[in-house]
């Protein structure tokens, strides 16, 4: 937003959000002050997500929806809002995805869908199935994954979908908690006051969920096909015991400019 542009009455209102999002503690004030007053339909609405977003509720949670790999993905309150390091994990998904049209895809743990509306956006065309435990996710993902054709289903991880894709699923996307217990209550504020804390508790060390979907990932991959999830640099070594016990082949991925660490485990072509 070019503020020289603007009428006189606008740049006062640009800058009091400014001023009352620094004054909140908002690191990237004139940002959020930009998406805000852009966002909001009417000088009322302004003033109530200025209100809610300087009480400490999620920049994403405020507008509705975050940005995540050029999507606006709708975020409803509560819903785990996407992290900008995840698209990476979208990165290495779409350079593995079979080239055909119509690979399969599950998307486990899918909370806002995020993941699945976006490697439906990158690739030509995929068969999406995605499940979550969590009500809020199911209702925000079915809106988010709509213009890709996929399906989500409200329930614990596999135990919801088609029995039919046992076996046939090329790409398993698992973007699993992996916050170890006794660190949730260290995350900011924004997550832990406003997400989910099944979307973020990944049990004692950080790895209970993981362990679920590895012990069934094979059941459910096609010969060749990827498990792919995000973990932390301190964890990938556990995790990649976890995946070679249960069968899969891994490797690990990372990025250092969005500190991003993702392994993928693959189930063999023959077996």
């Amino acid at each position: 937003m070019s503020t020289s542009s603007l009428p006189l009455a606008s740049i006062l209102d640009f800058s009091a959000v400014v001023t009352r999002l620094r004054a909140a503690g908002c690191v990237f004030a004139e940002d959020e002050a930009e998406l805000l007053l852009s966002t909001a339909r009417d000088p009322a609405e302004v003033e109530s997500m200025v209100d809610r977003r300087t009480a400490g509720l999620p920049l994403e949670h405020v507008l509705g929806w975050a940005e995540f790999r050029g999507l606006r993905i709708a975020v409803d309150p509560g819903v785990f809002v996407p992290r900008r390091r995840t698209e990476f994990l979208i990165e290495r998904a779409a350079a593995l995805a079979p080239a055909r049209a119509g690979a399969v895809v599950v998307d486990l743990c899918c909370g806002s869908g995020a993941l699945g509306a976006a490697l439906g956006a990158a690739l030509e065309r995929i068969a999406l199935y995605a499940t979550d435990i969590d009500p809020a996710a199911v209702r925000c993902a079915r809106r988010n994954v709509k213009h890709v054709g996929g399906r989500v289903y409200e329930g614990d991880l596999y135990e919801p979908l088609p029995a039919a894709l046992r076996g046939r699923v090329d790409v398993l996307l698992a973007n699993v908690p992996y916050v170890p217990t006794a660190k949730v209550g260290l995350l900011p504020p924004e997550a832990r006051v406003h997400e989910a804390r099944v979307a973020l508790d990944g049990g004692v060390d950080g790895l209970d969920v993981l362990r679920r979907v590895a012990a069934a990932a094979a059941a459910w991959l096609a010969p060749g096909g990827c498990l792919l999830f995000e973990t932390s640099r301190r964890q990938a070594a556990a995790a990649v015991e976890i995946v070679t016990r249960d069968g899969l082949r891994p490797t690990v991925a990372e990025c250092e400019e969005r500190e991003a660490t993702v392994v993928i485990a693959t189930r063999p072509p023959h077996g």
